[in-house]
């Protein structure tokens, strides 16, 4: 069964940091493209980053570029989302994604092709 399992949430402060994790389990994880979403009370879901399968492709949210780093290590079946200078309006439910069908990873973090699996978030809450 096909399993996505976020960690790594939490209560920080502005101007710090937070590493979020997503392990994988019950599938082959090179053969999907993976992606981190955030969604706030009242907004929609955003799409934050990317990263293609082989990781030679990466997408970044115009909000959180130049201060989120997506990784990924096949071996482990973990995807990562290194968090940097954190700013209230980064607080959110953060969701781990995967994407097995054919696509960019533009389009899977702007939802033009709706993620098949999805994680059941990690709380992150950036505040004073």
């Amino acid at each position: 069964q096909l399993q996505l399992v976020e960690s790594g949430g939490g209560l920080v402060q502005p101007g710090r940091s937070l590493r979020l994790s997503c392990a994988a389990s019950g599938f082959t994880l090179d053969y999907f493209a993976m992606g981190w979403f955030r969604r706030t009370p009242g907004k929609e879901r955003e799409g934050v980053s990317c990263i293609s399968n082989s990781a030679g492709s990466t997408y970044y949210a115009d909000s959180v570029k130049g201060r989120f780093t997506i990784s990924r290590d096949n071996a482990k079946k973990m995807v990562y989302l290194q968090m940097n200078s954190l700013k209230p309006e980064d607080t959110a439910v953060y969701y781990c994604a995967a994407e097995g069908r054919r696509t960019t990873v533009q389009a899977m973090c702007r939802e033009e092709l709706v993620p098949d699996f999805w994680g059941q978030g990690t709380q992150v809450t950036v505040s004073a």
